[in-house]
């Protein structure tokens, strides 16, 4: 038995050790990895492209590498890099906003980890790291967490979800302060996500919702959260849906705009809670390298609409999908004529990512220069 506790100390010992190590170890550079930064024409468009324009719409398609979020300073880093190389083009002005992608600020669940986490072959070992390095926090959260069937997943966000937020606020609002523009965050899981008193807020006890946030050109947040209305399968097990009806409209100084988190994009109750915009703004994430090139398989987490042509399953591609389906195909339906949609990419444990931007002006898609990374498109209108 003494044999038995002394075994059972030592690897406790080692496993107090392994956990506080290389906590404070120095972080690798910032990689900006810009592929694109590219000014949208639209030769077909009736106006053509008028120097009158005095409004624009700057998407970001960051390339982000897990490393980016071990800290705030990295984050912020890395998001800078892109806001000033479209500063430095032109793209910032008095009536800009920037629109970035679905899932950008979710992986800030790693923030001031060890290196080892980013590192991680995969995410089910990054996220067991994160488990073994908190133990006793994360199975307070994880019991806690009983709405949800994917236990583990819900018990990290809510154990970082406070950190998350405020890493998420304060990078968005010292850029949008910083360059004087209004900033569409993109998204981030956090439970109970709310807009008190200028801050984001969360309940940690609350459910799990994809949420993403604007930011004004003094640096403050709008006071209206935009969650996800439709998330996707791989989602359901720790996000829950909110009600479509509850997607929000902003009348910003230059423009009445929605916001619309990804799979949202799909449906035409997300357009009709919209009515009336002038612009309509989605954030995406596309997971699995090459996801665009493959046969569509068809809506996801939620049943199609009637309007869809369910012989189209199988026989058009991923990509011609999101044309026919998403924004490009459907925003008509809101009333508005102008659009974007950017997604994430990056290379983010085994994850993959794959997506290239839709500008829609004046009710037509656009022609864009593809980027092979990351990627800046400016859209005056």
């Amino acid at each position: 038995m003494r044999k038995i506790g002394f075994g059972f100390l030592v690897v406790i010992l080692i496993w107090v050790i392994w956990a506080n190590f290389s906590f404070k170890s120095e972080l690798p550079p910032v990689s900006a990895e810009i592929s694109t930064v590219s000014q949208i024409s639209c030769d077909t468009c009736e106006n053509g492209d008028s120097l009158n324009l005095n409004r624009n719409i700057v998407g970001i398609q960051p390339y982000m590498l897990e490393t980016d979020y071990l800290g705030e300073s990295q984050f912020l880093a890395k998001m800078d890099a892109y806001f000033k190389a479209a500063h430095e083009n032109g793209f910032l002005r008095v009536n800009t906003i920037v629109l970035l992608p679905e899932y950008l600020g979710t992986w800030l669940v790693i923030a001031d980890e060890k290196e080892s986490v980013a590192n991680a072959g995969n995410l089910t070992w990054a996220m067991a790291q994160l488990v073994l390095n908190h133990p006793f926090e994360f199975f307070k959260f994880y019991r806690k967490s009983k709405h949800e069937s994917d236990r583990i997943t819900a018990g990290l966000f809510r154990m970082n979800a406070e950190q998350m937020a405020q890493i998420y606020q304060n990078t968005f609002s010292s850029l949008a302060s910083t360059y004087k523009v209004y900033i569409s965050a993109g998204s981030i899981l956090l439970p109970g996500p709310s807009v008190e008193n200028g801050k984001i807020a969360v309940e940690l006890m609350e459910p799990i919702y994809n949420t993403s946030f604007i930011f004004d050109l003094q640096g403050k947040i709008l006071n209206q959260e935009i969650k996800k209305a439709f998330p996707i399968d791989s989602e359901h097990p720790f996000v829950k849906a909110s009600p479509v009806v509850q997607i929000p409209k902003f009348e910003l100084p230059f423009a009445n705009i929605g916001v619309l988190v990804c799979a949202d994009s799909w449906y035409p109750e997300s357009y009709q809670a919209i009515q009336g915009v002038e612009a309509v703004l989605v954030n995406s994430y596309c997971a699995i390298d090459g996801a665009m090139d493959v046969v569509w398989g068809g809506y996801n987490g939620a049943p199609p609409p009637s309007d869809v042509d369910l012989n189209d399953i199988g026989n058009i591609t991923e990509k011609q999908a999101w044309e026919k389906y998403a924004l490009p195909g459907r925003i008509g339906s809101s009333g508005a004529k102008i659009g974007a949609n950017v997604f994430l990419r990056g290379e983010l444990w085994e994850l993959g990512t794959d997506g290239q931007p839709f500008f829609i002006k004046e009710g037509k898609l656009l022609e864009i220069e593809k980027a092979e990374k990351g990627g800046i498109w400016n859209m005056d209108y």
